[in-house]
């Protein structure tokens, strides 16, 4: 691989690295707004809370997967139709 290849390769995985930071980031605040009430009641969590959590993580990751697959069906669309 030449210099140039290898700089463009740790910019594609720091960009990898940063989205997923990003989405987990997004995760975690959504899911714990949803899930968590204001005010904490116990020191742990509540069965509810945990189930409420498995499911909203469990969804957000469904629709990231969803929406990836489609980015990548229109970026190659748009790819075709520019070979053309």
């Amino acid at each position: 691989m030449t210099q140039k290849e290898q700089q463009n390769m740790q910019l594609i995985q720091e960009l990898e690295i940063e989205m997923m930071a990003d989405m987990y980031n997004r995760m975690t605040a959504a899911c714990h707004k949803k899930c968590i009430p204001p005010v904490y009641h116990d020191s742990e969590i509540a069965k509810g809370e945990a189930v409420c959590i498995d499911r909203c993580v469990a969804k957000f990751l469904d629709i990231h997967e969803r929406i990836g697959k489609k980015l990548g069906q229109l970026s190659m669309q748009d790819e075709s139709l520019l070979k053309k």
